[in-house]
Order: C-alpha cells, then structure tokens, then sequence
C-alpha cells in the first residue's frame, strides 16, 4: 500500500478512536507515537510494524533475514525520533507445519538484530496462522532534549541523509525482477540508525526514516513543513554505488532507486545552515559521516539535479504509482520512466 492511500486509510480508522491527552504528536507528525509519561519528563516512543506485503509478494523469503528485517522495521522508526531503545514486543503467527530450522533461523535474525539495535525481546504472542504473519511494537524513552519529528523545517535548513541511499530500491529491483543483466538478489541487511537519530536531537529541524524511498520520505515531509526540495547534489554523489550500479545493468537512471516503494531505512533530516559545522563535527566522533544532498525550499516542488541541471519530479503520483499498478514491477519500472522523461 503506498504511503498516500495507507495516510487515508490510517485517518479513516483514526476518526472514530479516542486521542491520549497524554500524546504529543499528531496524526503522520513523527515516525513513532510520542506520549508524555506521568509524573516525569521522559517520553515514551512506541511504535508498531508488521511484515504482510514484504512476505506475500517474495521480497522477503529467507527466515533469518525475515528475523532481522522484523526488528529493524521497528527499531528504525524509534531511532527517526531519537529514542532510546528499551524493548521489543513481538506476535508471531505461523502455519502449523512450518519447519523447526525454518523457525530456528527466524528467531536467530531476530536475535542477531535484537543485540544490535538494543532492542532485546520482552514478550510477545504467538498463533497458529495458514500464512506467516509477524509484525512487532518497539519501545523507547526519550529524555532531556526534545524527540525528532517529522515537523520543524524551514526554507534554507540543509537536507541530509544518514548514508547513501538507494540500497532498498535495489534490492527490490533485483527481487521483484530478477535476472537484470546478471544480477541475483542484490544483498541487503539495513541497520537502524539508532545512534544516529540519537545524535540529531537538538541538531535537526525535522526527521523521517527512508523505509517507504526517499522520494516518498521527501514527498511527506514537504506536506509536513510545507516547503519543498531542491536536491542540487548531483545522484550519483548521493547513491551507494553498488546499488547504482544495478540500475546501469537494469537500464535505469539512478534516480529511480529512490522512487520506492521499498527503502533502505537511512534517515533524512534537515538542519538549519548555522548548525552543519557542529553536526559534522559531533557526528565524527561517532565515526559517522552524514550526506549532504540538497536543501529546502519555500516552493513545494522536488527537484533532482539530472542532466545538468535541476528538473521537477511528481513525488506525489510516484507514491501512488506501484499501487496504481497492481503491484506488477514491470510495469511500474515502464510508468515510472514517464514521471520525468529523458532530456
């Protein structure tokens, strides 16, 4: 489901429920649920995911990266509001028949994710299901400094991202159409980027994760702010190269790695100009080293600096395009090259 439609969705289901006081987010404002707790000046960051689409297309098959992608789904929406992780609840529904090596290698990428992340396994359920159903609920504290949200950017704050992005786009590419000029699946074990996102609080103006692409990431948070985005780094500068160089042996510009509807679970963020020089600085202590790719601006366009020069793109109708496909990758890899034509 994209973005788009599951926003719609969500309001719908959401109308009819009852609101915390407690909540200091609202409705698509942060990547996780913000509450205040009680008698103190900790906030509680909670959030839910499941894998449904993931396993019923194939794009997840092997149990232990199943495992791992289960934590880090959750894990990544509590480092994009800077949470400090305290647990991880889990439901696991599985067919009857499903093999004990198949469920030993799932709990070992849970496991294996757990440890990184930080997020070790409180408890959970689990149910008999004709189908696998996992999903998780992820929870962390946030003190002291104010958590990240997905609101706060100004026209002239510096966009930058975590890494290089384009992983997730291709892996899904090389998933959903395999054999591209002799590729296999193009390897892909994404890690949330709970320092990171712990680093950027009272650095960043606003913080979103990249699990849905970064177009779509960019095209939500230019409705959050209000502004848009001018990518004046040139793509490839910005895209990790082995993911590049899949979309050259596919035929595609890079460009579209980042059109989702799977991403890489990097975060984008932005930061006003008079504070870059202590972002790089304090994010070098941690041995990171952030991407600068654009910056905002008062117009709510996108823009990408292809062909030597910055062209507009659709954000909007790229988040619902893969839908408006069927889910047919084939075709939406052929809808997609329309969005902004070859120069």
């Amino acid at each position: 489901m994209t973005a788009v439609l599951e926003h719609a969705l969500i309001g719908r289901l959401a109308a009819a429920l009852p609101r915390s006081p407690r909540q200091i987010n609202r409705l698509h404002e942060s990547d996780a649920e913000l509450v205040s707790l009680p008698g103190s000046e900790l906030i509680l960051a909670v959030t839910t995911d499941a894998l449904v689409e993931e396993l019923a297309t194939g794009l997840y098959d092997d149990p232990w990266h199943i495992g791992w992608m289960l934590v880090t789904v959750n894990a990544s929406d509590l480092a994009a509001v800077g949470a400090e992780p305290l647990g991880l609840l889990l439901c696991e529904s599985l067919p009857s028949d499903t093999s004990a090596e198949w469920i030993a290698a799932l709990q070992r990428g849970i496991g294996d994710a757990s440890l990184v992340t930080g997020l070790p396994v409180l408890g959970g359920d689990t149910n008999s299901a004709p189908t696998p159903h996992l999903a998780g609920t992820a929870i962390g504290l946030v003190s002291g400094l104010p958590p990240l949200t997905r609101c706060g950017c100004r026209a002239g704050d510096l966009l930058y991202a975590s890494a290089r992005l384009g992983t997730g786009g291709a892996f899904a590419l090389t998933r959903l159409l395999p054999g591209i000029a002799g590729h296999g699946a193009f390897p892909f074990r994404p890690t949330a980027r709970i320092a990171e996102g712990q680093l950027l609080r009272g650095r960043a103006t606003c913080c979103m994760d990249t699990s849905d692409g970064a177009i779509a990431t960019l095209d939500e948070l230019m409705t959050r702010n209000d502004v848009g985005f001018l990518l004046d780094v040139p793509v490839p500068e910005w895209t990790n190269r082995r993911a590049t160089a899949v979309a050259h042996a596919a035929g595609l510009p890079p460009w579209m790695l980042h059109a989702g509807p799977h991403g890489e679970f990097e975060l984008l963020f932005t930061v006003p100009p008079d504070r870059e020089a202590d972002l790089v600085h304090t994010a070098a202590t941690i041995g990171w080293d952030p991407v600068r790719i654009g910056m905002a601006v008062p117009e709510h366009t996108l823009s990408f600096h292809l062909d030597g020069a910055p062209r507009s793109i659709d954000a909007r109708r790229i988040r619902n395009l893969f839908t408006e496909c069927g889910g047919d990758a084939r075709q939406y890899v052929a809808q997609l090259a329309q969005v902004v034509p070859a120069a």
